[in-house]
């Protein structure tokens, strides 16, 4: 099923952020650091106990966030996206083309190590949108 999360972006605090939420609302807390993945070694040092990807679960209720932005810092207006976790391979081309156009392309669509395709645009209102579909045990193209 076609999905829209709200994923938020942090100066380094995502793990304070995160953890707030939580006692907040409850749910399942998942933290991954920089150190944790892949990326690890394209990252300075002091990067390495940042948060790559969180996410907190409870029920249908999906908020995720990250201490990852982009080369000009956090600024408001980048501090949230909207993703969208799509249900089929041609949904995330479409929907990724669509939302493009006279925008701006962050980050093309292409597999990621996480094993999923993964995109991120600019619309042409300013809005960011991330594009994810997760091709674990699928074979659908």
């Amino acid at each position: 099923m076609t999905q829209i999360d709200a994923y938020l972006n942090f100066n380094g605090n995502t793990r304070q952020a995160m953890t707030f939420y939580k006692e907040c609302l409850g749910g399942e807390l998942f933290l991954q650091t920089v150190a944790e993945t892949p990326m690890a070694d394209r990252c300075p040092e002091g990067m390495k106990n940042q948060i790559m990807h969180s996410s907190l679960t409870k029920g249908s209720v999906i908020i995720m966030a990250s201490d990852m932005v982009g080369t000009d810092g956090l600024q408001v207006g980048n501090n949230i996206s909207l993703s969208i976790n799509c249900s089929s391979e041609q949904e995330v081309h479409d929907f990724f083309t669509n939302l493009s156009a006279d925008g701006q392309i962050i980050e093309p669509l292409k597999e990621m190590f996480w094993g999923a395709i993964y995109g991120c645009v600019i619309d042409k209102f300013g809005i960011r949108w991330m594009f994810n579909f997760d091709t674990k045990g699928k074979t659908e193209h």
